[in-house]
């Protein structure tokens, strides 16, 4: 009972610590330059959290900690975004500025008009990039494409933190389509590493079939700047350049470098309706068909970098015991895999995501295999055409494309239908 009476002590005086810091304003960021690494230019700021100096809530950590324990952690990012948001009016008020937030998962799925209201007080020459962390990316993949693209649609552009934490997050890159990626800061000290090279080289490429900036963390020395050069970053952060300040040093505004770019209709449309003009329409029975998407799922397992594969089958009907074993194994494998149908049960595999689709929902006349990862692009994109009859002879009209657009609009289509399970 004592242990207890202790712990409803520490909550409760944590509560009254955080409640006074949101009221008081006790709140303030300090702003750590992004620099070009080419030019040594300094082109943005992040804005870096801090509590009151000497209370047990002064650090960052303890801060989120707190809030999390006391379900604050909306309203601690929306005094901090306010507050950046203030400071980047006043400390930089003859010339615009490029400023970095930070944003939990949680409130980007469920709180974002709280954080939508406060970047709406933001004054015209204040442009904001908002950064996630990609181990958001599995938990909930709908609400996460769907909360960055309403903040774009507000003007923000998406930055994805710590790339290469867990390497199998880059399948998530192509689908999110940052703006920025930034690299986990322990990949400056392994750029010999195999894995670092891997991770390094799937954002590169990314970011060179997006036109995204890569930054790198945690420069520190010269050296540390080469390494960067070598991963392929284009922006750097660190102490070489600044620990954080309470003001706005000379920078070069570049509102080019981080303009948003929504993905726009591809969320609601299906993977079909996406085909565009210049794609030949052919016609075949299922069991030929079938073929062409083992070939695709046996792409996603050879790949040097893990893709993730998102299938759409009509019905639960068609997700048969074969299918079970194949995705089972495609599953342990892949760093995502989702299927999706009428009645589709949450996990029809063990590891698959499932995704249950309406009767009514024009995706549940398609069969679509998609593949999307770093260096691999491919979809077969089918529509039912209603014969009846042995399933193996049914008629669809089709397309396989390894067009990245396509079928990175696709997968888009696909996975804004996944809800959280």
């Amino acid at each position: 009972m004592g242990a207890m009476d202790t712990r409803q002590t520490t909550v409760s005086d944590t509560v009254t610590v955080l409640d006074d810091i949101l009221r008081d304003g006790g709140l303030h960021c300090v702003y750590q330059p992004f620099v070009d690494v080419d030019t040594g230019v300094v082109v943005a700021f992040e804005a870096l959290l801090r509590g009151p100096a000497g209370s047990p809530l002064q650090s960052p950590m303890a801060l989120l900690d707190a809030a999390r324990a006391t379900d604050r952690l909306a309203d601690l990012e929306r005094a901090s975004l306010l507050s950046s948001l203030q400071d980047a009016a006043t400390m930089s008020p003859a010339r615009p500025v490029t400023l970095f937030v930070n944003l939990e998962p949680s409130t980007l799925t469920q709180r974002l008009d709280v954080v939508l209201d406060a970047l709406a007080t933001r004054v015209p020459h204040v442009q904001v990039v908002v950064e996630i962390t990609e181990r958001a990316l599995a938990e909930d993949v709908a609400g996460i494409l769907a909360g960055a693209e309403r903040l774009r649609a507000a003007g923000c552009a998406i930055a994805l933190d710590d790339v290469g934490v867990h390497p199998e997050s880059l399948a998530f890159i192509p689908l999110l389509r940052p703006e920025v990626v930034k690299l986990d800061l322990k990949l400056l000290r392994t750029v010999k590493d195999p894995a670092t090279v891997t991770v390094a080289g799937a954002v590169r490429a990314y970011a060179e079939q997006a036109g995204a900036e890569v930054v790198a963390e945690g420069i520190e020395t010269p050296d540390d700047l080469t390494r960067a050069l070598v991963l392929g970053a284009t922006l750097g952060q660190g102490w070489l350049w600044s620990r954080g300040e309470r003001q706005f040093p000379p920078s070069t505004f570049r509102p080019e470098r981080f303009t948003a770019r929504p993905i726009g209709a591809a969320l609601r449309a299906t993977p079909y309706e996406l085909i565009g003009a210049g794609k030949r329409i052919r016609h075949a029975p299922k069991h030929l068909l079938v073929p062409l998407s083992k070939t695709l799922e046996l792409m996603a397992l050879q790949a040097a970098v893990p893709p993730m594969l998102l299938a759409a089958f009509e019905h639960a009907d068609f997700f048969r015991p074969s299918t079970v074993r194949r995705y089972t194994e495609l599953a342990a494998r892949l760093p995502f895999i989702a299927a999706l149908g009428v009645d589709m049960v949450p996990e029809p595999a063990p590891g698959v995501r499932g995704g249950s689709l309406s009767i009514q929902d024009p995706l549940a006349s398609e069969w679509t295999v998609v593949v999307l990862g770093a260096h691999t692009a491919a979809a077969l994109m089918a529509r039912d055409l209603g014969d009846t009859g042995p399933d193996g002879d049914r008629q669809f009209e089709f397309v396989v494309t390894y067009d990245r657009t396509v079928v990175t609009a696709a997968a888009h289509a696909m996975a804004g239908r996944l809800t959280r399970p």
